[in-house]
């Protein structure tokens, strides 16, 4: 019977050391579960976290692209608005150093007046606008002869770039059978302009003697002449 009794309490220790390692597998099995359910739960935390960081890169990416590209835009517009700004500017009037000034004898057989053609070429490398009455003026041996405005109405006009324009002055031819007033010179000034350019007078050589009650010379307005006359 003694030796009975050991066996069951043997038996006994032995079944509550399985019952306890069941309970401990089972514990730890408990602990692995929420360990598991935390680490996945960390897990969509983390690919939670990784959504919203994904998310915000993929926010911020946008935001970059959106500023990138507004800044493009921006860049885009005012380089449009500085074109149109150019292209829309005021343009600036012709000076007499941006303009080669020439003049040749344009009278043609049976006119009543002589006639020379001054002509301007714009050289500036840029346009330039011009309109209304150029000063002229003649070197005589009897003093400087300013011409007279026609009085057409003038123009205003934009000159491009390596363009030109014309203007006539016209004189009377010295029919008195006398020496007349002998010409040695002619001086333009651009309209607008105070700068002045002498030129060699081609047309003919005097003008006519007058009583001084009005200039003989007459001058028209930049652009009332064509090419060459």
């Amino acid at each position: 019977m003694r030796v009975h009794k050991l066996t069951f309490a043997a038996l006994a220790v032995a079944a509550g050391l399985s019952l306890t390692a069941c309970q401990n597998d089972d514990a730890d099995t408990g602990h692995s579960a929420p360990s598991s359910g935390a680490t996945a739960s960390s897990s969509g935390g983390a690919s939670d976290s990784g959504s919203s960081d994904q998310g915000g890169a993929k926010d911020s990416a946008g935001t970059s692209s959106a500023t990138n590209s507004g800044a493009t835009s921006s860049g885009g517009t005012g380089t449009a608005a500085g074109t149109g700004s150019n292209a829309n500017a005021k343009v600036g009037k012709c000076r007499t150093d941006e303009l080669d000034i020439t003049a040749k004898d344009n009278t043609i057989d049976g006119d009543p007046d002589g006639t020379v053609v001054v002509e301007l070429t714009n050289h500036s490398g840029r346009d330039c606008t011009i309109s209304g009455y150029a000063g002229v003026d003649l070197k005589t041996n009897a003093g400087s002869l300013s011409a007279k405005r026609t009085g057409q109405q003038a123009t205003s006009a934009v000159l491009k770039n390596g363009k030109s324009t014309y203007f006539p002055v016209n004189y009377p031819f010295n029919k008195s059978g006398g020496s007349g007033v002998r010409v040695t010179g002619l001086v333009v000034t651009p309209p607008d302009e105070t700068k002045s350019v002498t030129l060699n007078w081609p047309g003919a050589a005097t003008l006519p003697v007058t009583d001084g009650s009005g200039s003989p010379v007459k001058v028209g307005p930049v652009g009332s002449a064509g090419q060459g006359g």
